[in-house]
């Protein structure tokens, strides 16, 4: 009788499980009380920065790869580097050199997210962990956990990839390089009230300078 109880399956409609927890006083989803992911974002933006890899395929139809950082709360971008093979040994080279670059900046860092892509190794984490920021994973096919640094990723190719034809590594990492020292230091972004990540007022408008005349 158990046995022929047991291979039979009957549906229940999610309005009784519903009532089945309420009775028994067991709350469906205690984490929907805290922050969404958008609010946690938005609270700790100072205290974030976030990774990517984006791909760029050479006029030899030879396939790149950038590793770029943003942090979430100035927008300021930063490009690790630039190679055709991607190993662990070389992202972890890349994340202690991005620490050394921030210096004392690493210490107002909280978060850092990255997806599950296996270039980042226990090795690559650590580097971030010795300063106490702590590792955030983002879910396997879920872009929007890692939104803004997608939306950096998108911005490259619309802005610099998509109208050049790069010829090698040299010249995708010289092209990138001088797009970011525009990105930081001219685009405005909405967020910041349309200023430049490394910019803490906005710009003043330009002299014009009529060159008939030399008067201004």
């Amino acid at each position: 009788m158990q046995g022929e109880l047991a291979s039979h399956s009957y549906p229940i409609a999610p309005s009784t499980v519903w009532e089945i927890l309420q009775a028994a006083g067991i709350a469906p989803a205690p984490q929907r009380s805290g922050p969404t992911w958008r609010q946690f974002l938005t609270a700790q933006a100072h205290g974030i920065i976030a990774a990517d890899f984006l791909h760029i395929d050479t006029i030899s139809l030879k396939r790149l790869y950038a590793l770029v950082f943003i942090e979430h709360g100035t927008r300021r971008l930063h490009l690790a580097g630039v190679t055709a093979h991607p190993a662990s040994q070389w992202t972890v080279r890349q994340a202690r050199n991005l620490a050394m670059t921030l210096g004392c900046r690493m210490d107002s860092l909280r978060f850092f997210i990255r997806d599950r892509d296996g270039q980042y190794t226990r090795s690559f984490d650590a580097v971030f962990e010795a300063d106490d920021v702590e590792i955030l994973l983002s879910p396997s096919r879920a872009p929007r956990a890692n939104a803004i640094c997608e939306r950096v990723v998108g911005t490259l190719r619309r802005e610099l990839l998509d109208g050049i034809l790069v010829c090698n590594e040299a010249h995708a990492d010289a092209a990138l390089t001088e797009y970011i020292r525009h990105y930081n230091g001219h685009r405005p972004h909405q967020s910041r009230q349309q200023l430049a990540p490394d910019s803490d007022q906005a710009p003043t408008l330009a002299t014009v300078t009529d060159l008939h005349t030399h008067r201004i």
